[in-house]
């Protein structure tokens, strides 16, 4: 396995992290009780999906 012959500087090191972050999520409102949702997901609020209702387990 190979050795690096020198140290990277910190500009180098920083623009190899500039895409371990965290991206934020779009949501959308649902159409049936306009709670926010993430998109192709069930409504936690009210289980609506493509206009079926569904069941859905509340977890606390």
């Amino acid at each position: 396995m190979g050795v690096p012959r020198r140290r990277h500087s910190n500009l180098r090191r920083d623009k190899a992290r500039t895409h371990k972050k965290l991206k934020a999520y779009n949501s959308t409102a649902c159409p049936k009780c306009g709670e926010p949702k993430l998109p192709h997901r069930i409504c936690p609020a009210c289980g609506a999906y493509k206009e079926k209702v569904y069941k859905v387990q509340v977890v606390e």
